[in-house]
């Protein structure tokens, strides 16, 4: 059954209700809060948001409160979901935005793509996003030493984390925690904040951090509370 299908009243009954359930609204919103805290940190003013695969709206929820300013666009690919929880109608492994985004989230939608598509996929995050993406996709290694077999989805495209940083490499920066930076942005990063840098995309890392540098030299873009 293609992924997009799967995705109905039944699937979001069983992972998304009841004590089975793999998030709550409230999980989700400290991941949510402490993704916002994290761009504030690194300098990124979040103002704009793309969500892929919004499913129940947790994520629109917290920015609705709490930054309501912000200019969220959810999608999903489940015609289910978007007539459910009003999100728009886009599939990523075959929608591009037009513009880019601050803050792009792509939570547990990446697994669920054969290789091509999710190859697509990345490609297309990519384009959509100017600061920061947040990605969660489950990994082969993941099934064997970290979910909860009884309470996720285990019909998946089980990858290794090699190929998905295989493709991330080239767009992103990953600074951890899920948390990943555009290397267009040029955002600065300690050594030991990020990932150590693949030695093909040093020098263009490098270059991107240098002429943004001086807006984050010791952290000065930061307000205080």
């Amino acid at each position: 059954m293609p992924a997009r299908q799967r995705f109905d009243a039944a699937y979001y009954r069983r992972h998304y209700q009841g004590p089975d359930r793999v998030h709550s609204a409230s999980q989700v919103g400290r991941l949510a809060a402490g993704t916002a805290g994290l761009a504030a940190w690194l300098c990124v003013e979040v103002r704009s948001v793309l969500e892929v695969g919004a499913g129940p709206g947790y994520w629109r929820a917290w920015f609705r409160r709490h930054r309501p300013g912000v200019r969220y666009l959810s999608t999903d690919a489940s015609a289910w979901a978007c007539r459910r929880w009003g999100h728009a109608r886009r599939d990523i492994s075959a929608w591009r935005p037009r513009a880019p985004f601050d803050l792009v989230v792509c939570q547990g939608v990446l697994q669920y793509l054969d290789d091509a598509a999710a190859a697509r996929a990345i490609e297309n995050l990519a384009a959509g996003c100017r600061g920061l993406l947040y990605l969660e996709a489950v990994t082969r290694h993941d099934l064997l030493e970290v979910v909860d077999a009884d309470r996720t989805d285990t019909s998946i495209h089980a990858r290794t984390g090699d190929w998905y940083r295989e493709r991330l490499d080239p767009h992103f920066a990953q600074v951890g925690a899920g948390i990943w930076a555009a290397r267009s942005a040029g955002i600065p990063l300690y050594e030991l904040e990020g990932a150590p840098v693949h030695p093909r995309l040093r020098r263009q890392s490098s270059a991107a951090s240098a002429a943004s540098s001086a807006a984050r030299l010791g952290r000065t873009g930061l307000e205080e509370s």
